[in-house]
């Protein structure tokens, strides 16, 4: 059974640039999004391959997390008949012994960056940059279902300046 745990923070500024070891172009389109049930996902990377992932709410920063490798021209498809979608450049860095992926968002959602840290369990420590603000793991409408729901350029202004 898969298990994920992660942390997200809001970015600020672009020290983190400077710690970039790869990047992805992804685009999402979210066929099934459920508050406190099923999210499942179709995910093209770099328009050269797809997988359909199902998730599902474990406890706090938990969930569930199935992954397929599924063929390109299927993701396609599926992409294009989901109603909620987000685009974004996702970048790998190195920061000690932990790898951080940092999420630039595109489209409706940008100019959102938020990071996001994979850990073995909900109370591991690690070290948090000084480039991470506000840590938005628990908030569902900051999730990337979330934005592809309810992009941040369609939120009130007011909830948009207290995270950017």
């Amino acid at each position: 059974m898969g298990t994920e745990i992660e942390r997200r923070y809001i970015v600020q500024g672009n020290k983190w640039k400077k710690f970039i070891k790869n990047s992805q172009d992804l685009k999402q389109g979210y066929l099934i999004t459920n508050k406190n049930g099923w999210t499942i996902r179709v995910r093209i990377i770099d328009n050269k391959e797809a997988n359909l992932t199902l998730k599902y709410p474990k406890e706090g920063i938990e969930r569930y997390e199935y992954e397929y490798l599924i063929p390109l021209s299927e993701g396609e498809e599926l992409l294009e008949l989901a109603k909620y979608k987000i685009i974004k450049t996702r970048y790998q860095l190195q920061m000690g012994k932990k790898l951080w992926f940092i999420d630039c968002f595109k489209g409706k959602n940008f100019p959102l960056v938020l990071a996001e840290i994979e850990l073995k369990s909900s109370e591991e420590i690690f070290d948090k940059p000084e480039w991470c603000s506000i840590e938005v793991s628990s908030l569902k409408e900051w999730s990337n279902a979330g934005l592809a729901k309810l992009p941040l350029s369609m939120r009130p202004i007011e909830k948009r300046r207290v995270f950017l």
